[in-house]
């Protein structure tokens, strides 16, 4: 397919997808505003139901945890991750018409810079390219200044005081890790587990022009799982150990190759390609969550991120990836190993201690510092605070505490700086029977936006030059219509009987009587409405519908009686349309 083509569906997409209510730009009354967008009925239940797809894979089948935090969050938890100093863009204004652009992205899209280069690039080489390539603005071909580097977090103040900075997080990861310690004691002080949150997430970017693809508001699914490393099997591997993931690794994005190299899951891991069992698992299953949302394997693969790409907490990081007919490969879902780095960065800058207990199985008898805390100098130096100041000192990893004292003359912990004279620390010969350490990390995140977005363009079909939207049979935001042939003759009234017993029976259901039954049907299909029953003059005297498939068109006849035991069984995957009844004609 042409650029044409390819603008032409998505074009189609997103027309069909505003005139069918969607989703639409937000705000279009005053102008609308970039990088947001409302989602009206039908969107609604479909995002719903994607999300729902995720809570079935990991919480229901894997038994991990969900929890839900504040989208406001204090700075001083984006100081401790390092997402305020990391957390940031390169971008450009234009001289002219005062417009902002990202400027790698200018790069990629008019001087055909690689993402891989233009990322690397720093902003004096990003300035260069941009004037050795003629770069201008694309709004009205003005010349721009130097770049500079934009941080992408939303900045408010909490409550009336000046100094309360607060953030719109970017992700909601960092909601779980400051809360590790109840949610460990919650999963009984054992490790492994995991914990998901969906929920809303801001990012100021710069210049959103991909639709649901780059948003400022969106939706995100942050799964944390935490895991002894020096215990990583993942038991539950061998669910997955077969299944073939199309990976695009490093070494072949170093040589601009596009060249991608399928492997097992088992072999993946046996060759250290991906270095975490979890993580390979989680990728699996991000795999089969795009196939049940109606993406074929060869739409999808892996990228390995390359040194500059990772984010500055990740050990190693993949993207999943899946090919839309407007911009090519598109993220879906990351994958890092973050390590131990968010548990310590918090622990550090709180003065929590989130390391956890694990018992050897025989006590080793070894030679240690011990760190004593010396109240008579505590006392004089914290006053009222001496107590606190010597429970987080026995906390502390008398080895950690020895070396800052040595090179750097003072140990910081929490917000209070202990000094030599402060601790004594001596070399003391004990029975160890276990040891205390912070856990590791694997983090898949997906886009739920990005996924709707993906299922929606997958979803579109023209057949015979109608349009219909051919969700999975899961995922789609009305379950059943219900059309009476005629509203006349106690049609319709046989009709809202129908739709009133599906409805009560826990299904998602639809009434159309207006039009022609061939124009309900068009509209059905539009929606992506799976089935259509349609109640006509031999429904009165034998009680039977008409049953009609939304893909093959195809209609079978059953007794109402037993259309909830039926449809239920047929949303679950149970039963296949032919299983619904008597195959007509048609």
């Amino acid at each position: 397919m042409d650029d044409s083509g390819k603008e032409s569906k998505f074009t189609a997409v997103n027309e069909l997808a505003k005139r069918r209510g969607f989703f639409w730009n937000s705000y279009e009354i005053y102008g609308g505003a970039g990088g947001f967008v409302t989602y009206g009925p039908l969107g609604t239940r479909l995002k719903q139901n994607i999300e729902n797809k995720l809570r079935e894979l990991f919480v229901k089948q894997t038994g991990i945890f969900e929890m839900e935090s504040s989208a406001i969050t204090p700075g001083k938890v984006f100081e401790a991750s390092g997402h305020v100093d990391h957390f940031k863009e390169p971008m450009v204004e234009c001289v002219k018409c005062n417009k902002r652009f990202r400027a790698d992205h200018l790069l990629e899209e008019y001087a055909k810079i690689s993402s891989t280069e233009a990322e690397k690039m720093s902003l004096n080489e990003i300035h260069e390219a941009l004037e050795k390539n003629g770069v201008t603005c694309p709004d009205c071909g003005g010349t721009f200044n130097a770049p500079q580097q934009f941080l992408t977090m939303f900045v408010t103040t909490i409550g009336p005081y000046a100094g309360a900075t607060g953030y719109g997080r970017p992700e909601a990861a960092q909601g779980i890790f400051v809360e590790f310690n109840r949610l460990y004691a919650m999963a009984r002080e054992k490790l492994p587990f995991g914990v998901i949150q969906i929920g809303h997430a801001l990012r100021n970017e710069i210049s959103p022009r991909q639709g649901l693809i780059r948003l400022r508001e969106f939706t995100i699914a942050d799964l944390e799982f935490f895991f002894d490393p020096e215990e990583p099997q993942c038991h539950l591997l061998r669910q997955v150990e077969n299944e073939t993931l199309r990976i695009l690794l490093a070494e072949n994005r170093l040589k601009d190759s596009e060249e991608t190299v399928e492997l097992t899951v088992k072999d993946a891991v046996a060759k250290r390609i991906i270095r975490a069992e979890w993580q390979a698992f989680f990728m699996a299953m991000a795999k089969k969550l795009l196939t049940e949302l109606g993406v074929p394997a060869e739409k999808q693969r892996f990228i390995e991120k390359l040194p500059w790409e990772k984010a500055h907490y990740s050990s190693q990081s993949f993207d999943q990836e899946v090919y839309v007919d407007r911009w090519g490969w598109v993220e879906v879902s990351g994958h890092a190993y973050r390590t131990d780095y968010d548990l310590t960065c918090h622990m550090k800058a709180s003065g929590a201690d989130m390391r956890v207990y694990k018992e050897y199985a025989t006590p080793v008898e070894k030679e240690q510092l011990a760190v004593k805390p010396v109240m008579a100098k505590l006392g004089p130096a914290f006053k009222k605070e001496a107590g606190k100041v010597a429970e987080l000192l026995s906390k502390a990893d008398p080895e950690e505490v020895a070396a800052s004292l040595k090179k750097n003359g003072h140990y910081t912990v929490g917000n209070y700086r202990v000094l030599p004279e402060h601790v004594d620390i001596s070399l003391q010969k004990t029975v160890v029977r276990g040891s205390r350490f912070v856990p590791h990390v694997v983090e898949p995140s997906f886009g739920s936006d990005r996924l709707f977005y993906v299922a929606l363009e997958y979803a579109y079909r023209v057949k015979d030059g109608r349009v219909l939207l051919s969700f999975p049979r899961d995922i789609a935001p009305v379950q059943v219509g219900v059309y009476p042939l005629m509203s006349k003759d106690g049609l319709a009234d046989k009709a809202n009987e129908v739709r009133k017993l599906l409805a009560e029976s826990g299904l998602m259901v639809e009434f159309d009587e207006a039009g022609s039954i061939g124009r309900r049907y068009a509209r059905a299909d539009e929606a992506g409405i799976p089935l259509g029953i349609t109640i006509d003059y031999e429904t009165l005297s034998d009680g039977t519908v008409t049953i009609r498939d939304r893909d093959s068109w195809q209609q079978v006849r059953s007794p109402i009686k037993d259309l909830p035991e039926l449809l239920h069984k047929y949303f679950q995957g149970k039963l296949d349309f032919e299983d619904l009844g008597t195959l007509l004609r048609v």
